[in-house]
């Protein structure tokens, strides 16, 4: 098989990668110039878990069983857990070259956390609870790693009021990952070599109101103004070292989970659901901003709750699976209509209409496996995110709930490949469906 480079950079929007919106990219540029490109129309739910791994499996998230990065226990109320490489059942995309004799190397794919054997090398992504933990394969990769790079970053505080340690922590973490794919580029043994790079989605959280002058609160700053430009250069020159270091003929594919948009607020999903009878509490609550516990909960009385997320994803007290259920079976199908029907009304908080898309599992996925939740909302087509707090004054809030945070995720992201030998017919060639792009995949490598 030809030699193939995949660059994942997490939340990457055609806006910057295709349009060069404020930013001269010229070595990525030249690599979009020249390859087939595709506009890439992510997965429902538009998160880095479940994305990255529809994509290198080809299975939806339904089939996964992974709808978020966090998930409850259906029919448990308190607890719930952290998706991991565990919940991966289907094979991914260098599992399946390895099992066929090629070398790979995989650097920060979510979740691969904790790493599994692959003939080659693994380290795994954000999601590894902290360095003093076993994040490589092989094992003994950790140790050369160390001594080279220092104490591995895997994810920084990206929701803070300190911007200048936001920026300073972006460029420490994204310097040490280019540097080290560099290394393991050029010392190691590899057919598929496969590198995301979360820190594109923290610089996008962190100031896009400061980049994008079509933010709703765009805010004009000397030094937080460049600090995307400047994130998105160091990775432009970087580019042109990593070309000099793969072989003249590798295939360099460059893709993104999602794509990246404007946060307009945060609406305040509970507090809505108390207010259309659906969830009651105990008592009322006096502090703001407060996490729904279920201690908090009158569930005598109680139809429906929600998390609050990119996305909300709402559960009914179902009678028989919920350990306080009173939503009967032959309730629960008239119960969902109706939250459908009041939750597609929600508008904006000066009475303008918003594009929500309110659906179950199952009428968008073919297979529902795992801990799906009964309804997933979108607001407002993701502009604005939903809150699972309580105890504000308003149902709607300018920022995020949980810190200080510019952005919601898009349905739109990119995948290009790009052939040194000409193998490919260049230029654009319209949507892709993230689900599609593993068969994408292996039709290039060509078994």
């Amino acid at each position: 098989m030809r030699k193939i480079f995949f660059l994942g950079l997490d939340s990457a929007p055609p806006k910057i990668i295709y349009e060069n919106y404020r930013i001269e990219l010229n070595n990525i540029k030249e690599i979009v110039e020249e390859s087939e490109r595709y506009i890439l129309r992510t997965c429902y739910p538009p998160i880095t878990i479940p994305a990255w791994m529809v994509m290198f499996t080809g299975k939806s998230p339904g089939e996964l069983g992974i709808y978020g990065f966090r998930h409850r226990k259906i029919g448990e109320i308190e607890g719930d857990y952290i998706v991991n490489s565990s919940h991966i059942t289907y094979p991914t995309l260098w599992e399946t070259l390895s099992k066929k004799g090629c070398n790979v190397g995989v650097i920060g794919v979510p979740p691969t956390y904790p790493p599994k054997p692959v003939k080659g090398f693994m380290i795994s992504d954000f999601t590894t609870p902290g360095p003093e933990k076993n994040y490589t394969w092989p094992p003994w990769l950790k140790k050369e790693i160390e001594e080279i790079f220092g104490q591995y970053m895997f994810d920084i505080t990206y929701r803070s009021e300190d911007k200048d340690g936001v920026a300073r922590d972006i460029f420490n973490m994204i310097n040490q990952h280019l540097e080290l794919t560099k290394y393991l580029a050029g010392k190691k043994i590899w057919d598929l070599f496969v590198y995301v790079e979360i820190a594109v989605d923290r610089v996008h959280h962190a100031f896009w109101k400061y980049f994008d002058e079509d933010h709703p609160r765009y805010t004009q700053n000397e030094r937080y103004e460049k600090v995307i430009p400047e994130f998105y250069k160091r990775l432009d020159n970087w580019m042109s070292e990593i070309k000099n270091i793969i072989p003249k003929d590798a295939i360099i594919i460059i893709a993104s989970d999602h794509g990246i948009k404007p946060m307009k607020g945060a609406f305040v999903m509970n507090q809505w659901l108390q207010e259309q009878g659906y969830l009651k509490l105990k008592e009322k609550i006096e502090k703001t901003g407060v996490d729904l516990k279920p201690s908090m909960i009158d569930w005598g009385s109680t139809i429906a709750w929600a998390w609050g997320g990119y996305y909300s994803r709402i559960f009914i007290n179902l009678r028989n699976r919920e350990p306080y259920g009173i939503v009967k079976e032959e309730e629960y199908e008239d119960i969902i209509k109706q939250l459908k029907t009041d939750l597609l009304k929600i508008k904006g908080p000066n009475g303008e209409e918003w594009n929500n898309i309110v659906h179950t599992p199952r009428e968008i996925y073919d297979k529902v496996t795992g801990d799906p939740p009964d309804l997933m909302v979108y607001l407002d087509d993701l502009s604005w995110r939903p809150a699972g707090t309580i105890g504000w004054n308003s149902l709607y809030l300018p920022e995020n709930d949980r810190g200080p945070d510019d952005a919601e995720h898009d349905w739109y992201g990119i995948f290009l490949i790009h052939d040194p030998e000409g193998t490919i017919e260049k230029g654009f060639k319209g949507e892709i469906r993230i689900e599609n792009v593993y068969q994408k995949l292996l039709e290039i490598i060509c078994f």
